[in-house]
């Protein structure tokens, strides 16, 4: 599902326009990621949680050319699932 197809959906369903979803959307997904940006996790009961994820420098190969290369440390978002989502998709 696109972004533009979640925002149609959320629309519908709650009786809004898509504007006011396109709005509602990209204040979750900027919400999410300041927090997680101040080193604090995200928890949506029934959902899942968000986390922040720190990966160390360290060496990575290029597979088209077999090249080793540094690879920066870096800061990623984990996602685990909730108990609500997860029998959701478990029927």
């Amino acid at each position: 599902m696109s972004k533009s197809e979640l925002i149609g959906r959320m629309a519908q369903s709650a009786g809004i326009t898509r504007e006011q979803a396109k709005l509602a959307l990209e204040a979750l997904t900027d919400h999410i990621g300041q927090t997680l940006n101040e080193g604090r996790d995200v928890r949506i009961v029934g959902f899942g949680s968000f986390s922040l994820a720190e990966r160390a420098a360290g060496k990575a190969r290029n597979p088209r050319t077999g090249e080793t290369v540094e690879r920066p440390a870096s800061r990623t978002a984990r996602f685990r699932v909730g108990e609500g989502l997860k029998s959701l998709l478990n029927g």
